[in-house]
């Protein structure tokens, strides 16, 4: 299976037809209202059929089917910010009960690994602005219809001038209206959420993920990014970076990967396979900070894929954060202490890291409720994340009452993708319902984790042999 591909799906099946990227904000915002419009109308059609007689039980499912028919359609289409809450969707519906988002998850996947697609003729005049008009010159074969399609781009499968197989992944035009058009309107809803939660500081949060989202609209970054994982990472025993081949600010070349999509992993691997999957992606994005100086960002199951050798194949590298010095030592800090229950310093480093903007004393119960679900997974020598695990923390994490924790919590600009990367890896690996010895991992790439004592050196990760 081509790692680029969903079930070797190439423009067909469930994605729909072809179609530019809805530019205008009025047009975006009606189709992202017309979803419950539609859910209403279907909601109708459903109790008309009910009053006919037909079985209550395929009526609901027929509702499902196409509400999340519907859902994957306008997402997939709209693409930018609209499809990355989409994914986003995909990855936390681990933290949702079975019975609400188990109709949907499978249009959710396809949000993972596929969307509708560009037509030919706008892919070549990206290529044509972006690599000239000899562009076929560089190419021995060029296939037009795309191997995946994204939020703001899409991929096709080629030769290179030189005999190599590549991914050619091109930007939309208008990709960079829709992606920012869309975070601001995502702005807004923060602001909102500091009604529930005053102890948020917004407009530095927002101002970061706004400069994370312009670096992910700049292919010339993300080639960078990407040839230092592929360096780092380089005859590495569990993970495989391809490298890059040539990029312009809308067009990135590289290597072209082999691999089985995660999604395929999650709903059809072993256990042991899950299990060696769900420990190199965790090491993968544990280690990244150390070996390549980035943080992976976007550690949503559509980037990643099982090789057949068993490694962890990485094949986007959009949104990274620059980490030259590794993770903060406080997030490894913060872990230790909530494992020797030392709930005074662990809310004292809190207010030290802006993570609580008051220093009043806090109810341990409460600190522990909202530290636990983070620091769990590595009290013990192995760990067996599950859906159920997760459903029950998230619950248990959130007191909206007045004077609750939550409403003091504030979340750093520095921690915005750290925070990020850290709950979508949770809910993936969950999703994976793997056991993995996730404590070992922590000790050996979280500073401050073994403590102010530890100071034996880091194993040498493992090399392949050349």
């Amino acid at each position: 299976m081509t790692g680029y591909e969903e079930g070797g799906d190439k423009g067909g099946g469930d994605r729909p037809p072809a179609r530019d990227i809805p530019r205008s904000p009025f047009v975006r915002n009606a189709r992202l209202a017309g979803l419950p419009l539609g859910f209403a109308g279907r909601s109708a059609l459903r109790i008309g059929r009910r009053l006919l007689g037909q079985p209550d039980d395929l009526v609901t499912a027929e509702l499902q089917r196409r509400t999340g028919r519907h859902l994957f359609r306008v997402l997939g289409e709209l693409k930018g910010g609209a499809m990355k809450f989409g994914q986003m969707l995909s990855v936390y519906e681990a933290a949702l009960p079975a019975e609400a988002i188990g109709p949907y998850r499978a249009a959710l996947t396809l949000l993972q690994e596929a969307a509708p697609a560009l037509p030919a003729a706008r892919v070549h005049a990206v290529l044509e602005a972006e690599l000239g008009k000899d562009w076929r010159t560089r190419f021995v074969s060029f296939d037009d219809m795309p191997a995946a399609a994204a939020s703001i781009g899409q991929v096709h499968r080629a030769v290179w001038e030189d005999g190599r197989a590549v991914a050619v992944k091109i930007q939309y035009p208008g990709a960079a209206e829709a992606l920012l058009g869309d975070y601001a309107r995502l702005g807004r809803l923060i602001r909102l959420f500091s009604v529930a939660a005053p102890g948020l500081d917004v407009e530095p949060m927002v101002g970061e993920l706004r400069e994370r989202v312009t670096e992910e609209l700049d292919y010339r970054l993300e080639a960078a990014a990407q040839q230092a994982f592929a360096d780092a990472y380089r005859s590495d025993m569990d993970v495989l970076v391809p490298d890059v081949v040539t990029f312009t600010e809308r067009v990135l070349v590289t290597e072209w990967m082999d691999g089985t999509p995660f999604a395929t992993v999650i709903r059809e691997g072993s256990q042991a396979e899950r299990d060696e999957t769900g420990l190199r992606y965790a090491r993968f994005l544990f280690s990244g900070p150390e070996r390549a100086g980035h943080l992976h960002a976007d550690p949503h199951p559509g980037n990643f894929r099982r090789l057949d050798d068993g490694r962890l194949g990485v094949i986007d590298f959009g949104a990274v954060k620059h980490l030259p010095e590794g993770f903060p030592p406080a997030l490894g800090n913060l872990n230790r202490l909530v494992h020797q229950g030392d709930w005074a310093a662990a809310q004292d480093l809190l207010v030290q890291e802006g993570f609580i903007r008051s220093a009043a004393p806090a109810d341990h119960a409460a600190l522990a409720s909202l530290l636990l679900p983070v620091a769990t997974p590595s009290a013990a020598e192995t760990y067996r994340f599950t859906r159920a695990w997760l459903r029950e923390e998230v619950v248990q994490s959130f007191d909206w009452r007045e004077g609750g924790l939550v409403r003091r919590f504030n979340l750093p600009p520095s921690y915005v993708l750290v925070n990020r990367v850290i709950g979508a890896a949770t809910a993936v690996l969950c999703q994976l319902e793997c056991e993995i010895p996730f404590r070992a991992e922590a000790l050996r790439w979280l500073p401050g984790f073994a403590g102010p004592e530890a100071g034996s050196p880091v194993a040498e990760p493992r090399r392949r042999q050349p």
